[in-house]
């Protein structure tokens, strides 16, 4: 911590300019304060400068705690360019630095002294400048075009740069400021170096996400007043400033809650969340904007109506016929860039992850809706509400768009979990609904209420469209991974929830329904949930009112001219059936990797350590990677699949005699020889040529070739359990006995006597010529043959030498020489080969 604070001091002098102007004209001369806290940050340790701080928050005026602000914020979160790394909550831990965790966590609680400056600041209405050179590409994007987010955060705040400046700049209150650097660090701060394992979960960051999300979206009671210095006085909220430069707002401009609710409530008194929504608004619309609006150039185009198309392109031809560059040009260019480079991380996906499921938390602690619906119109209070439509206006369409970049982006390795699990909590609210399953329906999976259709509906792109990027991804993994077969386990297990895919196919029928009330120039009018209507209206239809919510939510993700692909659907289906088979044809790998495995651990016995196999020499590999996986690896692999194609049969109805014939068709998948079947090939006059079926089966190791060394087999290459001195030395002994002989050796060999089966025993290698091929290579290979000759190699191995080590000290101890225990070994040599070689004429004693 006190490394991260010197490198933060030594950056300070080069930043001292540029944070100037960042911080606005009260930064050109730092105070003897500012100083005096820089200097802290060099010679004090970590706990006595938060101490200081807290008196100083306490003490000064706001006048002067106004300087040190932006500094401060800066000092903590790091800079915006990631070179100062400040406190470094992300790798804060309570394990490996308890003091400075629990300092730092004391520090910046929502009643802490950090967040007492902030309302000390916020009530005398400072305004602190926010470069809109570090927002997310599209925001970015937009705002350079002079075109309006959608979202209110950025209204009325976008000013143009002073004499001077570097560019545009949000002008933002110290509530806001705080949390733009909060929120964002999570990005600019990822490539932060880290020396030790970090626990994302366990960080202080992490801890503070949390803290933040119960504290301003409390799910039982009212958000908490904030601390003020004045006792009774009232922390004002943010007021309208008049837009410094012309902006167009595309889509429908969703008005804040609180300039609502103040229009309705004169009298803050009558109900004090009205006064504070703003906080959770704005926390809320922060941590969307940061974290998840982050998408593609196409879908950035998409996402705009077409009325703002029109004047996007007029204000670029405007633009391009007064100067020599279009900035429009160079914005679309940026966000390209920014698309290409963007890379979420696994932390950044279980932060997300940890705000939905606060979401849904906050969202199912919504008060039951009363009978009468004039006097809900009069009760709701603006939390209430809040929590109403805090999902489908906030959080639907940027957390769809940023789980389909990481669908589409993210590595199709065992880190996909993370993204997993966020989707999936999402797909669930239910889990985080108050109501709790009675104790004896525990072990019973439990059935999803049709309380939860109409959130089903109106997500249904997030269960269909996703779940077939899920699929698409699968039939690209290796199954035989465990890690990879519990991915498709969770996702099964989850969509095979009693109820929940009938209520999926319901959602599906209701978008597929002629269009008969919905304008085909309305679609964009879906961007606006609505908050509620009677249900007293005689029209339209209740049938037709979930058709066009469906479709709305359908149209304002994916645009008017989107090609639905349904998920019950025969495409789909096929797909399902693909990834069938591809677990069964995983399972039989396997349970093959698993004998392969036993095979291998009984043939390394301590008997067979002395054994000569041909395995050992001729350079076949039966064994994969995953080999090293274990036995309880293998079994859970198989627990995992043989679950998910349960599963799968239920969710889609799968035929069982279908998949019975594709169990046996995997099962049966050997050759007469009992090896494992190889990858589809065709036969050639060059040999076996894989066709795009047996690549796809290698990539994924669902098959494989049988390598075997094929060449001259006292060429190999040098073994690890060979003596490579030993090796050459034999080469050439064998090489020039072999070239002395040849001629001899020939005659002897074609003799049809015992002689001649003596000598084709111990110089002939029948399967140098009737070898099987199991590897791709030329035909002529196979068919090569070296002639009788003499092969000293085996004397090379360790194992032959430690053999005979081990056979002369035994005959020490029987008083039996060397020369004596030499003759014995080759009399019993002897015995041995001329059985052999009356009876087992093809089998070698070291086969090569």
């Amino acid at each position: 911590m006190n490394d991260d604070a010197n490198e933060s001091a030594t950056a300070e002098a080069r930043r001292e300019a540029r944070l100037g102007d960042m911080a606005g004209p009260y930064l050109q001369q730092p105070s003897f304060l500012l100083a005096t806290l820089k200097a802290d940050c060099v010679n004090k340790p970590f706990a006595q400068r938060c101490h200081d701080l807290e008196t100083v928050i306490e003490e000064f005026p706001a006048k002067e705690l106004h300087g040190i602000f932006p500094w401060l914020v800066e000092s903590i979160f790091g800079s915006l360019d990631g070179t100062i790394v400040g406190w470094n909550l992300r790798c804060l831990q309570g394990r490996t630095n308890p003091t400075e965790y629990s300092v730092a966590l004391d520090f910046l609680d929502p009643s802490g002294p950090m967040m007492k400056l902030v309302y000390k600041l916020q009530a005398e209405e400072y305004r602190y400048d926010f470069p809109v050179s570090y927002l997310p590409g599209p925001v970015k994007a937009s705002i350079q075009e002079q075109v309006l987010p959608e979202c209110s955060l950025y209204h009325n705040k976008v000013q143009f740069p002073s004499s001077g400046g570097l560019g545009l700049n949000l002008a933002l209150n110290p509530f806001e400021y705080y949390m733009f650097y909060f929120a964002i660090s999570l990005i600019t701060q990822k490539n932060s170096p880290i020396t030790h394992h970090i626990s994302p979960s366990n960080s202080a960051y992490f801890i503070l996400v949390d803290t933040y999300l119960k504290c301003f979206l409390p799910t039982e009671g009212s958000v908490l007043p904030p601390p003020s210095s004045n006792p009774g006085g009232a922390i004002p909220s943010p007021t309208p400033r008049s837009p410094a430069v012309p902006f167009t707002s595309y889509g429908m401009h969703h008005t804040s809650l609180l300039k609502r609710h103040i229009a309705h409530q004169p009298s803050v008194n009558a109900d004090p969340a009205s006064q504070e929504i703003w906080r959770s608004e704005t926390l809320l619309q922060i941590f969307v904007e940061m974290w998840l609006h982050h998408y593609s150039l196409e879908m950035y185009q998409k996402m705009q109506s077409p009325h703002v198309k029109l004047e996007v392109l007029h204000y670029r031809l405007s633009i391009s016929s007064k100067h020599h560059g279009s900035p429009a040009q160079s914005s679309y260019q940026a966000l390209h860039a920014y698309q290409e480079s963007f890379k979420p991380t696994e932390e950044h996906v279980l932060v997300v992850r940890l705000l939905v499921k606060h979401l849904h938390a906050f969202s199912n602690s919504l008060k039951p809706e009363p009978l009468s619906p004039s006097a809900h119109s009069h009760t709701a209070s603006p939390l209430e509400e809040f929590k109403r439509v805090v999902i489908p206006r906030f959080v639907q369409q940027k957390l769809y768009i940023f789980l389909q970049h990481c669908f589409g982006h993210w590595p199709l390795d065992a880190s996909f979990r993370a993204v997993l699990e966020m989707w999936l909590s999402y797909l669930q609210p239910w889990r985080y609904a108050p109501e709790k399953p009675p104790q004896t329906a525990e072990l019973l999976p439990r059935s999803v209420s049709e309380k939860w259709a109409a959130f089903i509906q109106e997500n249904l792109l997030m269960y269909t469209k996703l779940f077939v990027g899920f699929l698409n991804r699968t039939l690209r993994t290796d199954l035989v991974s465990p890690k990879n077969a519990l991915m498709v386990f969770r996702v099964a297990k989850v969509f095979a929830q009693p109820n929940l895919a009938e209520m999926i196919l319901k959602g599906e029928q209701l978008f597929l329904e002629p269009e008969l009330v919905i304008p085909h120039r309305q679609h964009r009018l879906f961007m606006t949930p609505t908050l509620g209507g009677s249900f007293l209206s005689s029209w339209p239809p209740a049938i037709t009112d979930a058709s066009f919510k469906v479709k709305s939510h359908v149209y304002s993700l994916e645009g008017q001219d989107f090609q639905y692909k349904q998920m019950f659907g025969t495409e789909v289906r096929n797909l399902v059936l693909k990834l069938a088979q591809l677990i069964c044809q995983a399972q039989q790998t396997a349970k093959s990797i698993s004998d392969h495995s036993a095979e291998t651990t009984a043939s390394h016995s301590f008997f067979s350590w002395f054994k000569f196999t041909p395995s050992e020499m001729n350079g076949s590999y039966t064994g994969n990677d995953l080999d090293e996986i274990g036995q309880d690896s293998i079994k859970k692999t198989d627990e995992y699949l043989e679950k998910a194609l349960e599963y799968l049969c239920q969710i889609f109805k799968l035929n069982e005699a279908q998949l019975t014939q594709m169990m046996m068709k995997c099962g049966t998948a050997q050759d007469e020889n009992g090896k494992k079947q190889l990858p589809d090939c065709i036969e050639s006059e060059n040999g076996l040529i894989l066709t795009p079926l047996g690549r796809y089966q290698m990539i994924n190791g669902l098959r494989r070739f049988d390598v075997q060394y094929q060449g001259d087999t006292e060429l190999q290459p040098i073994r690890s359990y060979e003596n490579a001195t030993l090796v050459r030395l034999l080469y050439r002994l064998s090489s020039a006995l072999n070239e002395r002989l040849a001629d001899h050796m020939d005659v002897l060999c074609s003799r049809e006597d015992f002689v001649g089966r003596f000598c084709r025993y111990h110089l002939t290698n029948p399967h140098l010529v009737h070898k099987i091929r199991y590897s791709p290579v030329l035909k002529d290979r196979t068919s090569q043959n070296w002639g009788p000759r003499i092969s000293l190699r085996f004397l090379a191995s360790y194992r032959t030498l430690i053999s005979l080590l081990m056979l002369y000290f035994i005959a020490s101890w029987f008083h039996i020489g060397p020369v004596g225990c030499t003759f014995i070994i080759l009399f019993s040599y002897f015995l041995y080969a001329v059985i052999m070689a009356f009876f087992f004429e093809g089998r070698k004693p070291h086969e090569h």
